[in-house]
């Protein structure tokens, strides 16, 4: 599909987080919604049902804080397995793949509310124990989180500690007779507090080692304080909780002392990917929202789904879901294809799947922050093509607009997260497990020498030169930073930021395209190749933007003006009609009442 003038990475590496960078575009198969399996669907359409008879006809209820529906609604889907994904056979559960975790949380983005309060106790509810636990610690609470019977939450946030975790103040203490851990200090924003049973508690020891604790309802010295009174995702339960000289069992200590960073951290990095996958399953649901009405509403005599600027935002929005779906379950197979290779029975089967979500830390901050804005975009032109109703309680678009902001703060701000994904991204090259030095010498040679460019061929030549371009302009933006910074870097974020974004949307592009063209009959798909490059038209725009405040900000004087035109040397104005694009994707979209692709 491209060439290059030398491979910048072996073929085995091409594999690693964060590669993409440094591959061609498909030089690799990637893992996308069309090698799901006959039981991935199924889990996939059984959880949506659930969610949709189950869950959305208690809505209402569940948004005037009747949170008590909560403990039979989980109940239930404890009976229909859907919260055994990830604990072991061995302790009750199912131990399927991530991608089937990912699908469970995609499907649970039906409705807000029950997406977070589904993930806090599957995922950073459940996954501590499933990671770090001990033995008894595992037999005592997996088999009853698997079914239902028990409800979890996970508290990291403080009131003075959302994005600096560690610098939390709540403590703990050894008691006198050495049997207890006594807690003191409160956290903030705890999804599930008011119907959890065991929460995920993180604590300094003596003030210094952070550390995780098993913490149960009921323990004495702990209590939860009122029901927040929140903008969106009102059918879940928030609450802080208070710890008051809180007696927690010696033997409910989560790990090692003074690890409980391990436990946070790598917690999040799938809570990232997850939601990443989940709000993208946000905007084939507003996408729904939105057809329907514009099929139905009628202006001038015309359905307003006929109108060009509405059918406009009906086909990119159907293009960025598009985009997501072959950005999340592409980081979801990599996960699973790492995991493959560690044995199931072995003992130190969870540390290979820790070592796999770290691997991928990269993209799953991408895949958070891409989703969470995709879908805050999404809703809003969907709210516009209700008009004036978007903004009633009548009509459930109204709900989501409130329900998806706090995407972009939890699981680690976006801004926190545009920090990370630069900041991985020169560590491993620093520690030689991605090529960026190496791929900067050659870089110089294709600025040079623009027959050393790739020179792709295809349906899809255009839009696989401009993602190879957008991926040399991140590496040159890079090596302009890291070259004028250095270890000061990390002070300059709003050069991290740019450079995140550019590389942000070089992943939408390589993945978009990756899979489009390993599909069979793909790339003779109108439908697929309109929305692939009109993801592409916007993303390489972005790129270069972003890429070129990056060279702004790192140099000056002659070597900003020089560094400027080598940069524009790596970027390639293709011209293209979206209107032309637009008639390709509208009428699949209508004809589907929505996303053109399902499961």
């Amino acid at each position: 599909m491209s060439q290059r003038a030398k491979p910048a990475l072996p073929e085995d590496d091409t594999a690693r987080g964060g590669a993409f960078l440094f591959a061609p575009v498909g030089a690799r198969p990637v893992f996308c919604p069309e090698r799901f399996t006959d039981e991935q669907r199924q889990t996939y359409r059984t959880a949506v049902d659930f969610a949709v008879k189950e869950i959305l006809p208690l809505a209402d209820r569940l948004e005037k804080k009747e949170h008590g529906l909560w403990r039979g609604i989980l109940e239930k889907a404890g009976e229909l397995g859907l919260l055994m994904t990830d604990i072991g056979e061995e302790y009750g559960g199912l131990g399927l793949d991530k991608v089937t975790s990912c699908l469970l949380s995609e499907a649970s983005a039906v409705y807000g509310s029950w997406s977070v309060t589904f993930g806090a106790h599957t995922g950073i509810g459940t996954l501590p124990i499933v990671f770090f636990g001990n033995e008894g610690q595992k037999r005592n609470y997996l088999p009853r989180l698997a079914t239902g019977e028990i409800v979890a939450a996970y508290a990291l946030s403080e009131a003075g500690s959302g994005s600096d975790a560690l610098g939390a103040k709540t403590r703990a203490v050894l008691s006198p007779d050495g049997k207890h851990w006594i807690l003191n200090g409160s956290k903030q924003w705890i999804t599930n507090a008011g119907i959890a049973d065991l929460f995920v508690v993180f604590a300094k020891i003596d003030g210094e080692k952070f550390s995780g604790f098993l913490v149960e309802k009921g323990t004495p010295g702990f209590s939860t304080g009122a029901e927040e009174h929140k903008m969106g995702l009102r059918g879940s339960t928030t609450r802080a909780l208070i710890f008051e000289d809180a007696r927690v069992p010696v033997e409910n200590l989560l790990g090692e002392p003074g690890k409980g960073h391990r436990i946070a951290f790598n917690i999040l990095n799938f809570g990232r990917l997850k939601l990443g996958v989940g709000t993208g399953g946000g905007v084939k649901n507003v996408l729904e929202l939105g057809v329907s009405y514009a099929k139905e509403r009628k202006q001038f005599g015309t359905a307003i789904a006929e109108f060009g600027l509405i059918r406009e935002k009906l086909a990119r929005v159907a293009a960025y879901a598009y985009a997501l779906d072959s950005m999340n379950y592409r980081t979801a197979g990599l996960v699973d294809e790492m995991l493959a290779k560690a044995d199931k029975s072995a003992p130190d089967y969870h540390q290979a799947a820790l070592k796999a979500l770290e691997e991928y830390a990269i993209e799953s901050s991408i895949m958070k922050v891409f989703a969470s804005e995709t879908l805050a975009w999404s809703v809003s032109e969907m709210l516009q093509v209700h008009g004036g109703y978007g903004y009633v309680e009548e009509y459930p678009i109204e709900r989501a607009y409130r329900d998806e902001r706090v995407n972009r703060i939890f699981e680690g701000t976006n801004e926190i997260n545009r920090m990370l994904i630069p900041g991985m991204l020169f560590k491993r090259a620093m520690k030689g497990q991605l090529p960026l030095m190496e791929v900067s010498a050659q870089l110089d040679q294709e600025i040079a020498d623009q027959k050393l460019l790739p020179s792709p061929t295809g349906p899809l030549a255009d839009e696989v030169l401009q993602c190879e371009l957008a991926k040399r302009q991140v590496i040159f933006a890079a090596r302009a930073a890291a070259m004028r910074f250095g270890l000061e870097l990390e002070q300059h974020q709003e050069v991290l930021g740019a450079l995140a974004d550019a590389t942000i949307q070089a992943y939408a592009m390589d993945s978009s395209i990756a899979r489009t063209a390993q599909v069979e009959g793909a790339a003779a798909d109108p439908v697929r190749l309109s929305m692939v490059r009109l993801v592409v038209a916007d993303a390489r725009e972005t790129a270069y933007r972003r890429a070129r405040d990056v060279v702004a900000g790192a140099t000056e004087g002659e070597e900003q003006k020089r560094s400027l035109e080598a940069l524009a040397r790596l970027y390639r104005y293709v011209p293209y009609d979206p209107a032309e694009l637009r008639e390709a994707i509208v009428p699949a979209v209508l004809e589907k009442n929505g996303y053109p692709f399902p499961y």
